[in-house]
């Protein structure tokens, strides 16, 4: 038997299916038991744990493992199974692991680290357990007998779709098929896995190394109509890197959507996007799309082609013009805190997000701080080739590089504290004046009330402690935009 954890990562109200341990169930499911626990949803995992291990005995605990709250909640949990199951082995996968091996080996309670995509990682080393030859397991790190931590060579990427459509019968879908802004029973699905591209600051190329594997839109099909028909989804967040890549291929799935009549949420690239003909963004629309985000990043052409971003400044804001046109509404992701200048790269920064709500009022400013993450060629945004990461999982949980992970006011040496208070105080102002649509729940004598509390303040760019501001926020219980459990 094999025991899954899911380590809490969102609040309940934001909770959806674990893809990435479904994925890994799919491969086993009908030839070896299972059991799933899921932090999201259980408040004891250990108490659950130990209940089943009383029951059937486990030979492995599998742990998908996200930066951030997953990770932290992660820790104590696998600690304390290692000591009081010892002999059971513990594997995390996922982008914490993939993107640092070393640290997540250097915890002794982790056995094995599956680096990137994990399925057939995963059922090769459930083989090799017995044996324990692991040295032909492409994307697996370990222990080796002296104690030194082994890499193997990685594993090529293959499409979602060459895999088991995963077993959804597997949990209650009742606590995993929730309202969102776009529709009542709201499920989550990755048609594709890995992002073609080479932007230097993203940690998606260090998961995947600039490749994309995509499954056809007749799967996708097949799976959302699975979950629309057997278990009334009526609305969908995709949760792939790069959701849009060629024209074709979106007027198809297009098309195989429209009749499951499913609000829709994805990302994408600007300048895929751009390239669309006018009618292929009227199918895309009128299947059910209702917002795309868009790693934007920057209104300065020159930190873009430093980012390795291959777009314009321009190309951003002509999309903005043409999503307003097709009433697809846009999600633009903007970077402050360029680390050789990041007072200057402020002030543009917001001057180009002012810019784009000329044209697009619609648009949805999602506010980033720059963060640096290991990239493959060793070559980071911001000439950070050096910058030290935390070699042991119980920095990472700690308060500071726990904020450095979920970019939210993150200490670092060029981000002077009035800077970040700056960056925080725009983001306020930002969500005051343009409250998302995403937050359903906001009556509407709130939303006005913010966008007049927030206007003057918008409009003289007086972000400086918007305290009133924070207080209102806090009153009505306003929300960020962007999807929270993504």
């Amino acid at each position: 038997m094999i025991l899954f954890f899911n380590p809490r990562a969102t609040r309940a109200k934001n909770r959806r299916y674990p893809l990435s341990i479904l994925a890994l169930a799919a491969m086993i499911e009908g030839r070896e038991h299972y059991a799933i626990v899921d932090g999201n949803e259980d408040d004891n995992p250990c108490a659950s744990m130990d209940r089943i291990m009383r029951g059937t005995r486990a030979r492995m605990l599998a742990v998908t493992v996200m930066p951030g709250p997953q990770m932290a909640a992660a820790m104590p949990v696998c600690k304390r199974f290692k000591q009081a199951y010892p002999d059971v082995p513990i594997v995390w996968g996922g982008y914490f692991p993939s993107l640092y091996p070393d640290v997540a080996l250097n915890a002794k309670y982790v056995d094995f680290v599956v680096r990137g995509q994990g399925e057939e990682t995963f059922v090769e080393l459930l083989a090799a357990l017995e044996s324990k030859k692991y040295a032909g397991i492409r994307g697996l790190s370990y222990r080796d007998d002296f104690g030194l931590h082994v890499h193997n060579p990685e594993r090529p990427m293959r499409s979602p779709g060459d895999f088991p459509v995963m077993p959804y019968h597997a949990l209650d879908p009742a606590k995993y098929l929730l309202p969102s802004f776009l529709g009542s029973r709201t499920v989550v699905h990755q048609a594709s896995i890995g992002c073609p591209y080479q932007c230097n600051f993203c940690g998606v190329v260090g998961f995947s190394g600039s490749r994309e594997k995509m499954e056809s839109p007749e799967r996708t099909a097949q799976v959302l109509g699975l979950l629309h028909r057997e278990y009334g989804a009526n609305a969908v967040q995709f949760y792939d890197n790069n959701f849009f890549m060629r024209e074709d291929h979106a007027r198809e799935l297009a098309d195989r959507l429209t009749p499951f009549k499913m609000n829709w949420w994805s990302e994408a690239r600007v300048d895929a996007v751009l390239k669309y003909s006018d009618d292929t963004l009227r199918k895309i629309r009128e299947s059910g799309c209702v917002m795309i985000f868009f790693g934007v990043e920057s209104g300065s052409n020159q930190k873009l082609a430093e980012m390795k971003k291959q777009i314009t400044a321009e190309q951003s804001l002509e999309l903005a013009a043409r999503l307003r046109e097709a009433r697809i509404v846009p999600e633009y992701s903007l970077i402050f805190g360029d680390p050789r200048d990041s007072e200057t790269d402020f002030n543009e920064t917001v001057a180009f997000a002012k810019k784009v709500k000329r044209i697009n009022p619609s648009v949805e400013i999602i506010v980033q701080t720059y963060v640096p993450v290991p990239q493959r060629t060793g070559e980071m945004y911001g000439n950070l080739d050096n910058f030290e990461f935390p070699t042991t999982v119980e920095e990472w949980a700690a308060d500071r590089w726990f904020r450095f992970a979920m970019r939210k006011d993150p200490e670092l040496s060029w981000l002077t504290p009035e800077l970040r208070r700056k960056i925080r105080g725009f983001e306020t102002v930002m969500n005051a004046r343009w409250p998302t649509v995403q937050d359903w729940r906001l009556p509407q004598w709130a939303r006005l009330m913010l966008k007049g509390m927030g206007s003057w303040r918008y409009a003289a760019d007086a972000f400086d402690n918007p305290v009133e501001l924070r207080w209102m926020q806090k009153m009505v219980r306003l929300r960020e935009p962007r999807l929270e459990s993504l």
